[in-house]
């Protein structure tokens, strides 16, 4: 029976209604993704906690999806918020949110960053048997290969062959990692072989680490031989990060034309896949990646103004321009000493910023401080003690190593007892670069009374250490001062006694 012309009219309207509705959701379901992850990102520079926000976000109306929360978790993770990342998962869990394999995976990685490995093991080990597969154990072993623990990674990966489980490329590809970062790229050569010989394909990943491991061997034409096996392959395994790689393999090298070849050969593929529609938005974020590197790399050649233009090609490429990017951008201007730039656009990103983040505060206040441009850097920290909660103990070390440069060992201790006062529940310590720079300088200037302000600031926070007597030590030595009563000193502070301290102790006390 033929439908009639009312029918059809209402039955059509009604579906365009629908199809304006449901597009309409896409735009509003990814603003509310944008918005949980900027509340969550936001906690960096607060210090807030992550189960209050997610709760206060439900409380505001708010939905905590699990697509949302799983977006959040791999932004957190690519930024490497990691603490804030596995929070998420464990507030996922006590809502009794269904972790699928890939999730397991995932915080089996988290818990290895934020915990160490032997929570890993254990959340492993406490896994159903189900679970327990290619998925979770490929990610405990790329774990031991993270932390170089290669006599677990070879004994995982046997027992792995043994249960069918290498039949991807990624497994080989960790230990390929491993043997790289322990000095032993010819190893790497092997297990290419092996894969062949099994049958596995190799993909972009492991392509990218049997470049590098020629290039480690510097053996170039061995690079080009890997670039050229990747053509014959096809172009699933080419993409943007093989002319990165290859670009880091020539800087390293000192090849610098090869190394600016390979970064125009790298524009060409974010061309290319900028006008490609399919995946456009899945594209998105991977292209601005590809912009960081080429403003990396281009600084790795020197060329500042091919970071200029990419930098300038960056920002009209994109909606906003991300805290990362002006990040990016500033290490790169730091790093060619372009400092009148680098202050430039520092202020571009604080004019404009969302949420203040130090990070950027600290690349341009060590900039300035190399350059001998104090007053720049304390207004730089003057106002991010304004903007944001911290953390600002990276920016204090730099003051204080500056401060003993010039002189100034007074209010080097006034920055360092401020870091102490700020950190609270937080166990920072000094980077032992910064510790040895103080104690250097008051053994030069032979300032014992110096280096006894220093060390009564470390006990007041429970920080004074056996490294921090030695060097108080050595400055009474160079005074020639005695002390007799350090050894009471040492004991009442529950310092052991070494043999370099026994030493000390010897001159110190009187014939």
């Amino acid at each position: 029976m033929a439908k009639s012309p009312s029918r059809v009219i209402w039955t059509g309207s009604r579906a365009v209604r629908h199809l304006c509705a449901a597009a309409e959701a896409v735009p509003v379901a990814a603003e509310k993704r944008k918005r949980m992850y900027r509340r969550l990102s936001e906690l960096g520079a607060s210090g807030g906690s992550v189960s209050r926000t997610l709760n206060e976000l439900i409380l505001e109306g708010g939905k905590t999806s699990k697509i949302n929360l799983t977006t959040c978790i791999k932004k957190l993770r690519k930024y490497g918020r990691f603490d804030h990342a596995i929070e998420v998962m464990e507030w996922m869990q006590k809502r009794k949110m269904n972790f699928s394999h890939v999730d397991h995976a995932v915080y089996l990685d988290l818990t290895a960053k934020t915990k160490g490995i032997a929570a890993a093991e254990n959340y492993f080990d406490n896994l159903p048997p189900s679970v327990q597969n290619h998925v979770t154990y490929s990610t405990l072993l790329n774990c031991y290969c993270k932390e170089l623990m290669s006599e677990k990674a070879l004994t995982l990966f046997e027992k792995m062959d043994k249960m069918k489980l290498l039949s991807t490329s990624m497994p080989f590809s960790n230990l390929m990692t491993l043997h790289m970062r322990l000095g032993q790229p010819e190893k790497v050569l092997d297990i290419v072989q092996e894969m062949k010989q099994r049958g596995v394909s190799p993909g972009t990943f492991t392509y990218n680490i049997w470049m590098q491991s020629y290039g480690c061997l510097n053996d170039f034409e061995g690079v080009q031989r890997v670039l050229d096996e990747m053509k014959m392959d096809g172009k699933e395994n080419f993409s943007w990060t093989t002319y990165s790689n290859l670009a880091t393999i020539y800087v390293k090298a000192g090849l610098l034309d090869q190394a600016e070849s390979a970064l125009r050969k790298l524009e060409e593929q974010i061309e290319c896949g900028r006008d490609c529609d399919f995946q456009k938005k899945r594209r998105h974020d991977a292209d601005r990646e590809a912009y960081h590197f080429l403003i990396s790399l281009y600084a790795g050649t020197s060329n500042l103004s091919e970071v200029r233009r990419v930098w300038n090609s960056l920002k009209s490429s994109f909606r906003t321009t991300t805290n990362i990017s002006y990040l990016n951008v500033l290490q790169a201007l730091a790093k060619l000493k372009d400092v009148e730039g680098l202050l430039k656009c520092f202020k571009e990103w604080e004019s404009s910023c969302h949420s203040y983040d130090m990070r950027l505060a600290n690349v341009a206040i060590r900039a300035c401080l190399e350059h001998d441009m104090y007053e720049e850097a304390a207004s730089i920290f003057d106002e991010a003690l304004k903007r944001t909660k911290g953390l600002f103990f990276k920016a204090r070390e730099m003051f204080m190593v500056f401060f003993l440069k010039n002189h100034q060992p007074d209010l080097a201790l006034k920055h360092m007892k401020a870091a102490f006062s700020e950190a609270k529940e937080i166990e920072w310590q000094p980077d032992q670069k910064t510790v040895s720079a103080f104690l250097n300088y008051f053994e030069d200037e032979k300032d014992v009374d110096g280096a006894e302000r220093l060390c009564k600031i470390w006990k007041q926070i429970n920080r004074l250490k056996c490294n921090a007597y030695i060097l108080l030590l050595k400055t009474y030595i160079a005074a020639g001062r005695l002390a007799p009563e350090m050894q009471q000193r040492l004991e009442e502070d529950n310092i052991e006694i070494n043999p370099e301290l026994e030493n000390l102790l010897e001159r110190l006390s009187p014939k």
